[in-house]
């Protein structure tokens, strides 16, 4: 894209508002990336600059001013990445459990941002900003598998499937407890807890709808652990984990929604040390699928699980 284009409104066309029209003309750019140009003066209707909501009645001449992508305040760094797929619009990366996903307090380095930043020479920004997109994300010691995009339009296209819940989105969970079906649908508003602020509930008044389907693959009865499937409908921040926690069926060595001294009432020595092995909560992005917003085309990966809950749930197989 240039640095500047300008824009005719037909004479012959009926009276629209500038943003509408410049949607139209611009699809690859967000309607709010556009505004945020129109706001800071980067939009002009005939020389001068205008609001979001001109009219256009017909002859304007309009010039749009895209500056270059500011530098994100996010520092690149050399960090190893497990990359399933890439092009120019998007990467499908394995996370594994410990990488936080964005910087934030406390967490300033040594994320996922950091490492595309490191390894991507292509990013065409953001929303303005030269940074990866991140469309959704999966909690510090969750593992598993990411899309992240590279350029605005690439962005609001994800973002809009998964506000459509069309994503596919199948992950693992090992967990505390057996249940007496073998299959459901959780539907319970899912917001953050009322005192504890680290925490999400179902028992909040500022709760979102939160529906997850699961089924069981596998049941250990001996030391009541039960492996599941889950795919999730929505995306809500520690959906499964509350879910679960919530029906008294927490996911193994869940620090925060769990107990870890629940291992300790394992029974078998080896498999309380393997538990004590993982990093965190026992959940695993397993399969991911997408429309790709450049071909159209279904797209769809899967990846192991990590060394650590692999050699857990064999060891339960074999014993």
């Amino acid at each position: 894209m240039n640095s500047s284009r300008k824009l005719s409104f037909p004479e012959d066309r009926s009276a629209e508002r500038l943003d509408t029209y410049l949607v139209e003309c611009f699809p690859e750019v967000s309607r709010s990336q556009l505004k945020k140009l129109i706001d800071n003066g980067q939009v002009t209707l005939n020389g001068l600059p205008v609001k979001a909501s001109a009219k256009l009645k017909g002859g304007e001449s309009i010039l749009v001013h895209f500056p270059e992508p500011e530098p994100t305040e996010a520092l690149p760094e050399d960090i190893p990445l497990n990359i399933l797929y890439e092009d120019h619009d998007l990467i499908v990366v394995n996370k594994p459990a410990g990488m936080v996903v964005h910087p934030a307090a406390g967490h300033a380095h040594g994320t996922l941002v950091n490492a595309l930043l490191h390894h991507c020479d292509d990013l065409a920004g953001i929303g303005g900003e030269l940074r990866p997109g991140i469309v959704h994300r999966i909690d510090k010691d969750t593992s598993g598998l990411l899309v992240v995009t590279k350029n605005d339009q690439s962005h609001q296209h994800l973002a809009e499937q998964f506000k459509e819940h069309s994503i596919e989105r199948c992950y693992l969970a090992l967990v505390h407890g057996c249940p007496d079906r073998n299959s459901g649908i959780i539907d319970q508003p899912i917001g953050r807890h009322p005192v504890q602020r680290k925490k999400m509930s179902g028992k909040t008044r500022s709760a979102k709808r939160a529906v997850t389907h699961w089924k069981i693959l596998k049941r250990y009865a001996t030391e009541r652990l039960s492996l599941i499937e889950l795919k999730l409908e929505t995306g809500r921040t520690h959906q499964i984990r509350v879910h679960f926690s919530e029906m008294n069926l927490p996911l193994v060595a869940d620090p925060l929604y769990g107990s870890r001294a629940k291992i300790t009432l394992i029974k078998d020595p080896i498999l309380q040390k393997l538990m004590a092995q993982l990093p965190g909560q026992a959940l695993h992005a397993q399969r991911l699928g997408f429309i790709h917003p450049r071909t159209g085309k279904y797209l769809e990966f899967s990846c192991e699980m990590p060394e650590t809950l692999r050699k857990l749930v064999t060891y339960l197989d074999q014993h």
